[in-house]
């Protein structure tokens, strides 16, 4: 007999980073990373996501000179990371794991 769908499928954390900066973002995943292997995890990833631009169009100066402007841009990277047959430990080392500042981590456990 042919078993269900939430039978066949195990327990597993995903992670989703995103980061500013894709150096930071790195270092961080090579520690996630670490973490996961020291204790013993199957991971999957880091599996890079599309890069998100943020363009923005500003005047240059406030009143006059319409056509002299500036543009910004904002990118987003983002990675995605699969942590297979977590353990008690993974959970704790991954809620007190400390990131630099501008490193946002969504953490989906399925």
């Amino acid at each position: 007999m042919a078993k269900k769908k939430e039978e066949i499928e195990q327990a597993k954390i995903r992670l989703r980073v995103k980061s500013y900066d894709h150096k930071l973002m790195d270092n961080s995943l090579k520690q996630i990373i670490d973490i996961a292997l020291r204790n013993g995890a199957e991971v999957v990833g880091p599996i890079p996501l599309p890069t998100e631009f943020r363009k923005y169009t500003v005047n240059r100066s406030t009143f006059v000179h319409k056509n002299s402007r500036e543009q910004f841009e904002l990118r987003v990277h983002k990675r995605l990371i699969d942590i297979l047959t977590p353990s008690q430990k993974i959970v704790e080392a991954l809620s007190s794991l400390t990131l630099p500042a501008g490193v946002d981590i969504e953490i989906k456990m399925a």
